[in-house]
């Protein structure tokens, strides 16, 4: 698969702003065109592609990427934070993972504490969940009013333009897992001594508001997938392929970055280092 391809291979992915998701008529797993073992070697290319991307863009420090991921308890976002941007220049990169608003946050507007998390040119920066909590988590469990709710699709819209319009590309991607491959995820963390510490009761809690989920889900991606921050549901049950689907969209949005290294100071051939 060609990296010029890149283009036309994540547009099955993404969401457009012109035709509304059903998230259960999506699928979360789809047959790879090739074997794992050639699927490790094809990842180590990108990676190639990647870092030499990444480079460009710390040098040029004109541009950034903020790339945000959601998904359901064990769908991946750890994973994919790892397999995918672990090779990458620690230098350039960044996580911010978002807990519960503690009170200082919840004393300012949902935004407050995620602006100043926001990537600086040059750089890249993962958010591991996000701004968008504040319409899935409050929303399911009723923690704000509808009405509050339902302004807050318009101003993470209007959020995400203002990002955009100050050169930070917004990349937003959900790992879609099915229901029963999370049952797999959890009793894995349960039978191996290894990920116990990976298990909390919520999992479980959460696990039954899994229908409410896919519906909130699919309505803040429906309202909040622009051209200018695009959503990507991500058939992420085969966690190997989701890292290939998701490195060729990172891949696919530098290249269209146009990321250049700055001039050389003139007449570098006729400098001699004294001895």
């Amino acid at each position: 698969m060609d990296k010029n391809n890149d283009d036309k291979f994540i547009k099955q992915y993404r969401v457009s702003s012109k035709k509304k998701i059903h998230l259960k008529d999506t699928p979360t797993a789809e047959k790879p065109p090739f074997r794992r073992t050639d699927g490790d070697i094809y990842l180590s290319e990108i990676h190639e592609d990647l870092k030499l991307l990444q480079n460009r863009l710390y040098a040029e420090s004109k541009k950034s990427i903020l790339v945000v991921i959601q998904a359901m308890d064990t769908g991946g976002k750890d994973g994919t934070i790892r397999k995918v941007f672990g090779p990458l220049n620690p230098q350039g990169v960044r996580v911010h993972s978002f807990k519960q608003p503690n009170p200082k946050e919840n004393a300012h507007d949902f935004l407050w504490r995620i602006h100043s998390c926001t990537p600086k040119h040059g750089m890249i920066t993962i958010f591991n969940r996000s701004h968008y909590e504040d319409v899935l988590i409050q929303r399911i469990h009723k923690l704000a009013p509808e009405s509050v709710i339902e302004r807050r699709y318009d101003h993470i819209n209007n959020f995400e333009y203002l990002l955009r319009d100050s050169n930070t590309h917004v990349i937003k991607l959900f790992l879609h897992i099915s229901k029963d491959e999370q049952k797999k995820r959890i009793q894995d963390r349960l039978d191996k001594s290894d990920k116990n510490w990976k298990f909390t009761s919520s999992d479980i809690a959460e696990r039954k508001f899994w229908d409410q989920y896919m519906k909130t889900y699919e309505i803040a991606i429906n309202k909040c997938s622009t051209e200018h921050a695009p959503w990507y549901v991500i058939p992420a049950d085969k966690k190997w392929w989701r890292n290939i689907i998701i490195a060729r969209i990172i891949r696919a949005h530098l290249n269209n970055l146009h990321c250049e290294f700055p001039a050389a100071e003139p007449n570098l051939d006729k400098i001699i280092i004294p001895e």
